[in-house]
């Protein structure tokens, strides 16, 4: 029984890691959409949202499973209910990868970012895959390490959402409505991507060490 209580742990963790490299290709592509306008590629991250969106089902149910039928303590118990929290942030990030390469469809064939903004956009893009990249790693690895590059990213990150909402409200804006709309909605969904994969990072922080991190220190 013990052999296949451990067995059924490892298939979760080898779960939340395939939902870590979907989300990735996921913003990968989305990035992409966005910045280049394009709707087939847009097309393929809704659509390949689902999956996402089934293995998190699949993994919750295999997991409630095992707390219900095998009574886990300690670590192991740790290890269930936070993987069950951190396929909820990871389905979460999915969707925001969803609302982006959404964006580039409703908006084409404009580009959703006026030349302006080009340079704030495609850095956060990159910080987010490059976030979703080390969280993958994290969940293979559980190397507490990569956490720290993961929190200066997230830190950037809000760094250049704030500039945005700071560009959007300087008396000299002069981009029509719509766009900006857009745009305030696109930073939002950039921002909320990292700050998934902080919580992310910080619950395998727990797993590993026992000790929950405070907000706070996780954003520095």
């Amino acid at each position: 029984m013990r052999k296949v209580f451990q067995a059924e742990l490892h298939q979760i963790g080898e779960e939340l890691t395939q939902i870590s490299e979907l989300v990735t290709e996921a913003m990968q592509k989305a990035t992409l959409a966005f910045e280049g306008a394009d709707t087939e590629l847009a097309q393929d991250v809704i659509a390949a949202d689902a999956r996402i969106d089934f293995l998190q089902n699949d993994l919750d149910e295999r997991a409630i499973d095992v707390l219900a039928l095998q009574g886990p303590v300690a670590s192991d118990l740790r290890m269930i209910v936070g993987s069950l929290r951190m396929s909820a942030s990871l389905e979460r990030m999915g969707d925001l990868a969803r609302h982006i390469a959404q964006l580039a469809r409703l908006r084409y064939p404009e580009h959703v970012v006026p030349e302006a903004m080009v340079e704030t956009f495609s850095e956060m893009a990159r910080l987010d895959i490059r976030i979703s990249e080390l969280l993958t790693e994290l969940l293979e690895t559980r190397n507490l390490e990569l956490s720290t590059e993961i929190y200066a990213c997230n830190n950037r990150i809000n760094e250049l959402h704030a500039g945005v909402f700071k560009a959007i409200a300087a008396p000299d804006w002069a981009v029509s409505a719509v766009s900006t709309v857009d745009l305030t909605l696109a930073s939002r969904y950039f921002e909320r991507f990292a700050d998934h994969g902080v919580s992310v990072t910080r619950k395998v922080n727990y797993l590993v060490t026992g000790e929950w991190q405070p907000m706070s220190e996780s954003s520095r």
